[in-house]
C-alpha cells in the first residue's frame, strides 16, 4: 500500500533569492544572510535527495521574496498540481510565475479559480483527506472554490479554523504518518485532528510542529531537543536540518518544497 500523503519520488524547489532580505515577517528579527540562507537550503536539497527524491531546482525568482516558500502558491495531490491564489498582496504574483515549471514537472495542472484565498501552508494532507485551516492568508470563499478540485481528485475537504495567533496551519502541525500528526498543544487542543493520532510538541518547542514526512525520514528543524526525543523513541527516523534563516520571514521545512509522486 502506498501513502501518497508522505511517500514522494519528487519534490520540486525554487532558490533562494537575495531579494529574501524583503520577505515578509509577522515579527522582526532582522533580516535573513542570503548566503547563509542559501546554504540552509542547499543541505535541505540534499536531504530530500538522501530521502530518495528526485529533486528538481528552479532558479531564484528575485521579483518575488519569499518566492523560495515554493508551497504556498500551490499544492499537488495524486501528481496534479493545484495553482492557488496566496493571500498576501505581496505574492499574488507567485502563482503565475510558478504555473510553467508545475506544466512541465507535474502530471497535469488545474488552476483555483477564486475572488478567495487559499496558501498552500495551510493545507495538511493524509492520504485521503485535506485539512485546511482558514487564517489570516486563507479565506471561506476560497476553501469552498477549492472543494469541488480536491473532492475530483478523491479527497475530502475540510475545513478548519486555526487559531487567530497561528500564521498558517502547517506552523503548528505535520503529518507523520498516514493516520498520526505532530502538533503544537494548542492546535492539538483545538479540535482540529478528529481521527488522527496527535503527538505534540514539547513545551517551549512549538516551533518544531512544521516538520516533514518524506519517505522512511522526519525532517525537524534544529533547536528541539525534546521533541527529537520524543520522535526517535515512538520510533521515527529524524533529521535535523537547520532552518534558522528560514525562520526569519516566517518559513520552515514543509514550505520550502512541492513533494509528490510521478
Amino acid at each position: 500500500m502506498t501513502h501518497p500523503s508522505f511517500e514522494f519520488t519528487h519534490a520540486l524547489c525554487r532558490l533562494p533569492a537575495t531579494s529574501v532580505t524583503d520577505g515578509l515577517r509577522a515579527s522582526d528579527h532582522g533580516d535573513p544572510d542570503p548566503v547563509a540562507f542559501a546554504a540552509e537550503h542547499a543541505a535541505y536539497i540534499s536531504a530530500l535527495r538522501g530521502a530518495g527524491c528526485v529533486v528538481n531546482v528552479l532558479p531564484a525568482d528575485e521579483a518575488f521574496p519569499d518566492s523560495v516558500f515554493i508551497e504556498d502558491p500551490a499544492l499537488v495531490l495524486t501528481g496534479t498540481a493545484i495553482v492557488l491564489r496566496p493571500g498576501a498582496a505581496s505574492r499574488l504574483g507567485e502563482a503565475a510565475a510558478l504555473r510553467p515549471a508545475l506544466l512541465e514537472n507535474m502530471n497535469d495542472v488545474i488552476d483555483l479559480t477564486t475572488d478567495g484565498y487559499v496558501d498552500g501552508g495551510d493545507i495538511l494532507c493524509t492520504d485521503d483527506r485535506v485539512l485546511l485551516g482558514l487564517s489570516a492568508r486563507t479565506n471561506g470563499q476560497g476553501a469552498e472554490d477549492l472543494r469541488s478540485i480536491v473532492e475530483s481528485l478523491g479527497y475530502t475537504l475540510e475545513v478548519l479554523q486555526t487559531p487567530p495567533e497561528i500564521l498558517h496551519f502547517k506552523t503548528e502541525s505535520s503529518l507523520l504518518d498516514r493516520q498520526t500528526v505532530l502538533a503544537t498543544p494548542a492546535l492539538a487542543g483545538s479540535g482540529a485532528f478528529k481521527g488522527l493520532k496527535v503527538l505534540e510538541t514539547a513545551i517551549g518547542e512549538e516551533a518544531a510542529a512544521n516538520a516533514i514526512r518524506v519517505n522512511a525520514h522526519v525532517f525537524l528543524s534544529a533547536g528541539y531537543p525534546k521533541t527529537a526525543e520524543m520522535l526517535d523513541g515512538a520510533g521515527y527516523s529524524v533529521r535535523i536540518l537547520n532552518t534558522s534563516q528560514a525562520a526569519l520571514v516566517d518559513g520552515g521545512l514543509s514550505c520550502m518544497s512541492l513533494r509528490y509522486s510521478r
